[in-house]
């Protein structure tokens, strides 16, 4: 037993968890000097929903924070969390494009490489393993912790061996939703360790309230790194407060040996930036919550769950979501919720409860998932939801990546066509995020203020004398209204759709039109594709009949209701 080093995670998972990552890169850099001097085992700072943000929301690039954190930290590893064959997406990408991704990312300033697979499927590691070693990095192997019929203690430890043959430095026990319990910590820890020899690193979340004692125990087993955060963005569905720990452990055999004098000039540093951040900070993302242990929905997915909802005027829903997404999961089979098996089953659940009819609405990556493109799922899909999903057709039995022709090559013709690239990391960006990279490459992204000018917006809907949906907050409770103009009825002043039109169920951007005016469509049939929560969603014919009007361009945003096209 010696001194347990710590991860802090503040750049990173902390903000993703607590304030659905809106972190801006020049709010991290004036304290970066002294988060520097602590002497972390490492700092989590890349990766995760980061990338995705930073070009989708912050008008950033995330390869330029990266080096500034660098130039500024040079001292402390630096850290992503990278998500195997999905690197910082939500699809397999080529290996060509894992290749170039690794090795682009390690040269920008990434030192140490946390790789893991939703479903814990090693063929999906492999490969960026075998990446990051070539760049001479440190691997840290990442097993993602569940609970469920499916999963054993047993069974982590050995897939713990399997990560070390490939060559990991260390091993973390990745716990995204806060369920690991202090006995299992302890039992779990000892049976890796019994195994394997590495360096074992616990990571957690506060979710379920029992994450600092889980911590207590994994010391008395012998673990040599815990992840936290510095205390204004710690607790609730973040990492426990780094000061907390370091108070704690002082004086005893496992003493981090930090200064929290130090730790505690940072943490004021950290106390005005959530002053800042307070419009994105959600309370229900901070609230210790023990029905964690029943839905089992991890930090990040919680406070996206919430904005998922807020987006589509449903918040009313929450409760039946979080009740509807542990049976989607024993519905696909068990798989670890973590990103992007969490937003496969959160979107899942938040279609069937918003359409009111389960797996009659199935975005595409529900449909890959069970079709096996993300991997071997822990457990047997449910053979009713395989065949609602799937109709006939059979599931993949290779390793997904296997069916995936190189697309680097590709990434780089239509950004090179466009002329937009500046360095070579934009084809990256463009290759993981085609939709989203285009306006931020070609400069027509805008960063998203913290407070959302929504009273504008709602002036205008107001002026078509449609009910207006507000989310009123009394007493900490939130209720959704509605409100109609003065004078009429709610019944009197909602929208009458066109019979022979089809509507979007949703909020969301219409990406692209399967079909065009004149065609000729069966009840059913896909039509156009809507961009919702992440996820490509098909929109289908609601009657037999020909394309006769299509309102609305493509790259447009739309709301419920909103009619895309008419039929006759």
């Amino acid at each position: 037993m010696g001194r347990v080093k710590l991860t802090d995670t503040v750049f990173r998972d902390a903000h993703q968890s607590l304030l659905a990552t809106r972190m801006r890169t020049r709010d991290m850099l004036p304290i970066a000097e002294k988060m520097d001097q602590v002497g972390f085992f490492s700092l989590e700072m890349w990766g995760g929903a980061t990338f995705d943000t930073c070009i989708r929301y912050l008008n950033e690039d995330p390869w330029e924070r990266l080096r500034a954190l660098k130039k500024a930290m040079p001292n402390t590893p630096m850290q992503m969390l990278l998500r195997g064959q999905n690197l910082v997406g939500y699809r397999h990408y080529a290996d060509d494009v894992v290749d170039k991704f690794v090795e682009k990312s390690a040269t920008n300033g990434v030192d140490i490489f946390r790789i893991f697979d939703a479903v814990n499927d090693i063929r999906n590691m492999e490969r960026s393993i075998k990446a990051a070693k070539k760049m001479e990095k440190h691997v840290q192997g990442g097993i993602s912790y569940t609970i469920s019929p499916v999963h054993s203690n047993q069974q982590f430890a050995q897939f713990a061996v399997k990560l070390a043959e490939l060559g990991c430095d260390s091993i973390c026990i990745k716990d995204m939703a806060g369920l690991i319990t202090p006995q299992n910590a302890y039992d779990l820890i000892r049976e890796i360790k019994k195994e394997v020899s590495l360096p074992v690193n616990l990571h957690t979340h506060c979710t379920s309230g029992m994450a600092q004692m889980s911590y207590f125990h994994a010391c008395q087993a012998g673990v040599d790194i815990l992840d936290t955060a510095m205390s204004p963005l710690s607790g609730g569905s973040s990492q426990p407060a780094t000061e907390s720990l370091v108070a704690s452990l002082q004086g005893t055999s496992y003493d981090t040996g930090l200064d929290l004098e130090l730790l505690t000039e940072i943490k004021r540093y950290f106390e005005k930036i959530m002053e800042i951040y307070a419009p994105v900070f959600n309370p229900i993302t901070a609230r210790v919550d023990t029905n964690v242990l029943i839905y089992q929905v991890p930090g990040g997915m919680l406070s996206n769950l919430v904005s998922q909802l807020i987006e589509q005027k449903a918040m009313d829903k929450w409760e039946d979501v979080l009740a509807e997404v542990p049976r989607v999961r024993k519905d696909l089979g068990y798989p670890p919720l973590v990103t992007p098996t969490s937003q496969i089953v959160g979107t899942q659940a938040v279609l069937n409860v918003i359409t009111g009819d389960r797996y009659k609405m199935v975005p595409k990556e529900v449909k890959d998932y069970v079709k096996g493109l993300y991997g071997k799922s822990p457990a047997m899909i449910d053979p009713k939801v395989r065949l609602k999903v799937l109709c006939d057709e059979e599931p993949i039995t290779v390793r997904p990546a296997d069916l995936l022709a190189p697309e680097y090559g590709n990434a780089k013709k239509a950004v090179d066509a466009l002329g937009i690239a500046k360095q070579e990391e934009d084809y990256l960006t463009y290759a993981l995020y085609p939709q989203v990279a285009l306006k931020f490459l070609q400069g027509t992204a805008v960063e998203e203020p913290l407070v959302k000018k929504q009273a504008a917006a709602q002036a205008s809907v107001s002026l078509k004398a449609e009910p207006i949906a507000l989310n009123v907050e009394i007493d900490g409770e939130s209720y959704l209204v509605k409100v109609a103009p003065a004078g009429m009825t709610l019944q009197e002043a909602q929208p009458k759709a066109p019979t022979d039109g089809v509507t979007v169920p949703m909020q969301g951007v219409v990406i692209r039109y399967i079909v065009k005016k004149g065609a000729k469509v069966a009840k059913g049939d896909a039509v156009a594709v809507l961009e919702a929560m992440k996820m490509e969603q098909n929109i289908f014919a609601n009657k037999d009949g020909a394309i006769k009007e299509i309102y609305i361009k493509e790259g447009t945003t739309v709301a419920p209701g909103d009619v895309l096209m008419a039929i006759e």
